[in-house]
């Protein structure tokens, strides 16, 4: 598991403007199916050779109803509980203010890092007045300008030094590994005692890889199962249990060590935005997944009733067109069992590689039927390509000039490598390089 470094601050500070100096991924996603941009609040970054999650707390889920004091101490709360290390953000050129007072009371509580860092210092002048900030009573004051860069290199140096080292994620063989994810209130409490129920055979109970987490192992017939953190989800510390719609650090911890992510939708609510921001990080994680609409029992039904859900999830979540849809319910049982087909079949494509040299007879193929654009009155081609990786499916084509392949054509090959091998159910990956060069 990559360590998780956590930026908090009151609103203006900066925050943003220093997590996308740090995050190796821009601040904005877009994905090639239409209606599926995003902001993006957390990001992978590296610094020194340690590489580490980075999340601005500005992104997290608020509540409009809550004073801006009382947000902001919650996402304090939740950084303390479940990051690695924190950078307090504040503002060099208004001076300390009762908020960041308040944070810096909560952070003192705490017995892990924490960077206390002044933020606009672009002169000599603002350097000598972040001298104040001392007076919060902590060792080391960093000042820096996030937006020119100045004294980052210096913070981060620290920074990195303080992170544990990424674990090696453990080697579970031949199991499949579950994440059941979804936001508050769907289900997946229930949904985990229904799929570890008295008739599965469980191995036994390990430690993972995040802090504090419980896997568990266990058998269904002749085939292998693991569940990521669920001691997470049956029993959660106060905070994050009072907070769990603020945060999707949670969720980024299982997907990020599962192979099939369970999506729990609640089928009286249906697909809200967060159901999305969930159902996108899954996408971005590249997990196999699996739409689960539950308490479909309490959903009064007609011949049409299906046919309705499934369009409404597709229209609201078109960036998991492939996803498989299953409903059910954790309370009573209804089809749960049948989640365990599901997986099986995911996972064999999420896992299925193809030869190089299939896939480039295949390519030739799809590039004959529907060349590419002309490049600046040049032809544009695609050479060849292959699998390069699976978990998920990811398959590098060498063009000779990658950046003018446009998205649509991406589509259009990511849809015709679906239908010839088989990958209908699970996310494909693209990575375009120049021939001869990088990507």
């Amino acid at each position: 598991m990559k360590p998780l470094v956590a930026i908090v601050g009151r609103p203006n500070v900066g925050k943003s403007t220093l997590f996308n100096r740090l995050s190796d991924t821009t601040k904005a996603i877009v994905i090639d199916q239409p209606g599926a941009t995003r902001d993006r609040n957390y990001g992978e970054s590296s610094w020194n050779g340690q590489y580490f999650r980075i999340v601005d707390t500005g992104g997290f889920e608020l509540l409009s109803r809550e004073t801006m004091l009382e947000q902001m101490r919650n996402q304090t709360a939740l950084a303390i509980e479940e990051a690695q290390a924190i950078i307090f953000l504040m503002d060099g050129t208004t001076g300390i203010t009762p908020s960041d007072e308040e944070i810096a009371d909560l952070l003192r509580r705490t017995d892990k890092p924490v960077f206390y860092v002044v933020n606009k210092v672009d002169s000599p002048r603002h350097e000598a007045a972040a001298l104040d900030f001392y007076r919060l009573g902590v060792e080391q004051i960093y000042t820096v300008s996030s937006q020119h860069g100045l004294g980052v290199g210096d913070l981060m140096d620290d920074v990195a030094a303080a992170l544990p080292g990424s674990e090696e994620d453990e080697d579970h063989g031949d199991r499949i590994r579950i994440a059941v994810t979804g936001r508050p209130n769907v289900g997946k409490s229930s949904l985990v005692n229904a799929l570890l129920g008295y008739e599965r055979t469980i191995v036994n109970i390990e430690p993972g890889t995040t802090r504090d987490p419980i896997d568990t192992p266990f058998d269904v017939g002749d085939r292998s199962y693991t569940l990521i953190d669920t001691a997470g989800i049956r029993k959660k510390s106060r905070v994050s249990m009072k907070l769990e719609r603020y945060s999707v650090v949670g969720v980024l911890k299982t997907l990020e060590r599962c192979d099939v992510a369970l999506v729990l939708i609640d089928a009286e609510s249906g697909v809200t935005d967060q159901d999305a921001k969930i159902a996108g990080l899954s996408y971005e994680r590249g997990a196999a997944t699996i739409i689960i609409i539950n308490k479909w029992d309490l959903v009064e039904k007609d011949n049409s009733t299906l046919g309705v859900y499934v369009r409404h999830v597709r229209d609201n979540l078109k960036f998991l067109g492939f996803a498989p849809i299953i409903t059910t319910s954790a309370l009573t049982g209804q089809r749960v069992p049948k989640i365990f087909g599901i997986i099986d079949g995911v996972y064999e494509q999420y896992t299925r590689r193809v030869s190089t040299a299939a896939f480039n007879k295949a390519l030739a193929e799809f590039t004959s039927r529907k060349p590419l654009s002309r490049h600046r009155g040049k032809p544009n081609t695609i050479s060849y390509g292959a699998q390069t990786s699976v978990r998920p499916p990811t398959f590098v084509l060498f063009a000779r000039e990658p950046s003018a392949v446009h998205f649509s054509y991406r589509r259009y090959l990511s849809n015709r490598i679906r239908e010839t091998f088989g990958f209908d159910q699970v996310p494909v990956r693209l990575i375009l390089r120049k021939k001869g060069g990088k990507e």
